[in-house]
């Protein structure tokens, strides 16, 4: 089995993209062959500095890397590295219907928040995307939640695309986890955790200092009463119990019963500590990676020469079906 995913480079990393995401990633290299690339192009189409987005670059390989990631085991690469995504890309418009990326709920979130352009880019996005995944002919794309429509979108796509130029294409299966798929803010736990548009102390980085995270999480939102309960009219609780319950490997029903009858402060003390060891030895590791840039840029170049061992067939498959360029 074939496995794929991608991640911005774009802004720290926060507890959502590390249990929604990356932890995902590091399993990944045990159940299959996995591939997992840093989409620096799909950065470039919101307002970005060029420079910053080399940084995050190299922080975000640094961060991975750091997680478990081994160089080894998977493959992991830069986007831009690989064109053959972008030509792909433009192949798939063929097959994409507007209405579809007119309906997609991130490209309305991300434009209504533009102020000055709009980009073309932004609206073709998911396109982008399904050329990520479809290149590599991927069975399963590990992703959170709040991906899922996105994922539905690529299937679309590779389906018409095989009904109209013959099998060409993977049709992959979207992979959420059961628990922790939508990790919310600590501030306002009605919206998930983000690096853009979240608030600065309802976020816990990966990289945060212990007493940062420790501070974060205290003073979290609850609600009213005191029982350590999921419940639809407890969203900073249920939230809360959600991140215990992945930290520590159990299962959320399990939080509640150890924790009934002791009230929040005795709780938030627990997840606060629980979220300190659980991030401690990925900002060690990192902070012993990220200085070396050189090896960051060696592993990411090495990653995208096996990247490119792939995309290349598969990019000559969908031009012969199409009877793009001259025929084989």
């Amino acid at each position: 089995m074939r496995i794929f995913s991608g991640i911005q480079p774009t802004g720290r990393k926060h507890l959502g993209n590390y249990i929604g995401a990356i932890t995902q990633y590091v399993a990944g290299q045990d159940r299959g062959e996995a591939i997992y690339c840093i989409v620096d192009l799909h950065a470039t189409t919101v307002p970005y500095d060029p420079v910053e987005l080399r940084e995050r670059m190299y922080d975000t390989t640094a961060v991975l890397l750091a997680a478990g990631l081994d160089p080894e085991r998977c493959v992991l690469f830069r986007q831009g590295d690989v064109a053959e995504h972008t030509e792909l890309c433009w192949l798939l418009c063929s097959v994409t219907a507007f209405g579809d990326l007119n309906r997609m709920h991130q490209f309305k979130e991300k434009a209504g928040a533009q102020r000055e352009l709009v980009s073309a880019g932004l609206f073709f996005y998911p396109v982008l995307q399904a050329a990520d995944v479809l290149l590599y002919r991927a069975h399963e794309v590990p992703v959170g939640d709040d991906q899922r429509q996105h994922v539905e979108l690529m299937r679309d796509i590779a389906e018409r695309f095989n009904s109209r130029f013959g099998e060409t294409l993977v049709v992959p299966e979207h992979r959420i986890p059961d628990v922790g798929a939508r990790i919310m803010d600590l501030q306002e736990p009605e919206r998930k955790m983000a690096t853009t548009g979240g608030t600065p102390q309802g976020t816990v980085y990966v990289l945060d200092d212990p007493k940062t995270i420790e501070k974060k999480v205290r003073s979290a939102v609850t609600d009213s009463g005191s029982d350590v309960v999921r419940a639809p009219d407890k969203p900073g609780i249920s939230n809360l119990v959600e991140v215990l319950a992945v930290v520590r490997g159990i299962a959320p029903e399990e939080v509640e019963r150890e924790f009934a009858g002791q009230g929040y402060g005795a709780f938030k003390a627990a997840v606060a500590e629980a979220v300190v060891e659980y991030l401690r030895p990925v900002r060690e590791r990192y902070e012993q990676l990220r200085p070396d840039q050189a090896a960051l840029e060696a592993a990411l170049a090495a990653g995208a020469e096996k990247a490119r061992a792939i995309a290349v067939p598969t990019l000559a498959d969908v031009r012969e079906a199409m009877g793009v360029g001259a025929p084989r």
